[in-house]
């Protein structure tokens, strides 16, 4: 009798083909991947911008990128008279990152923070080396040279609960570089942008009061659009933006 453990091992079709398109599948993650991460080098280098084209939003994962044009307002804010000397991190907000990213390899007039930091969930981002992995339901498992050392955050909380807000405010508050000498005599510190929905906007602002951040008139706006109105938050005004509550005060004396 032939020994059944020489017989050769055959596949259904069914599972031939299963395991055809798994190892296809993981040949093209892995060729993506290499190709990100030669963009990020690239634009690193000062090759080339780097565009959000290059990472497909995942709604799984909450993420909605923002347009162009939101994205690079909010670097702009958040790079607007900022030091040498000071630290800023993004928290969940990958466009804005890029944004950043962009902008400082290719306006040599703007000033450089001393560091620039990515918190997100997703390992994709992990092609830059200022990628920090990022899970909110872990909110300070994170590096310790980071705790109190922040100066400039933007923060888009992925899901619209109680629980993921929350948590993300305690990532900013163990962050955030306490206020001293001539910093806090001059603007907010941290200076603090917060992005999110509408709905959220009695929590968030009683989240971020110890930062003084408020209702603003901006709204951003999302790349493939957003059903949820989204609100801009933060603890200053500028040119694009002013504290809601003000302006429509304002616009009520107008009108009388």
């Amino acid at each position: 009798m032939a020994d059944s453990d020489d017989e050769p091992i055959t596949l259904s079709s069914h599972a031939l083909s299963a395991l055809q398109e798994f190892y296809g599948e993981r040949d093209a993650h892995a060729d993506k991947f290499e190709k990100l991460k030669a963009a990020a080098e690239e634009q690193h280098a000062g090759a080339q911008p780097l565009s959000m084209d290059a990472f497909t939003e995942d709604w799984n994962e909450s993420q909605f990128w923002y347009s162009d044009e939101t994205a690079t307002l909010l670097a702009k804010q958040l790079l607007d008279g900022v030091r040498e000397d000071e630290v800023i991190a993004v928290v969940s907000a990958p466009s804005v990152f890029v944004a950043l990213k962009n902008l400082l390899n290719t306006d040599t007039t703007l000033p450089k923070p001393a560091k620039l930091y990515l918190l997100e969930h997703d390992q994709r981002f992990s092609v830059f080396p200022e990628f920090i992995f990022y899970d909110f339901q872990q909110p300070i498992k994170l590096p310790a040279h980071l705790k109190g050392a922040v100066d400039r955050i933007i923060c888009d909380p992925p899901f619209l609960s109680e629980d993921c807000q929350t948590k993300a405010a305690l990532t900013v508050r163990w962050m955030s570089r306490p206020s001293s000498g001539a910093n806090s005599h001059s603007s907010p510190h941290p200076r603090l942008i917060v992005c999110t929905g509408e709905r959220m906007e009695t929590l968030v602002t009683k989240l971020y009061r110890s930062f003084g951040a408020c209702t603003t008139t901006y709204e951003p706006r999302h790349a493939r659009g957003l059903s949820n109105e989204f609100y801009c938050y933060a603890n200053f005004e500028c040119d694009a933006w002013r504290f809601r509550g003000e302006e429509q005060d304002k616009e009520g004396r107008e009108a009388t």
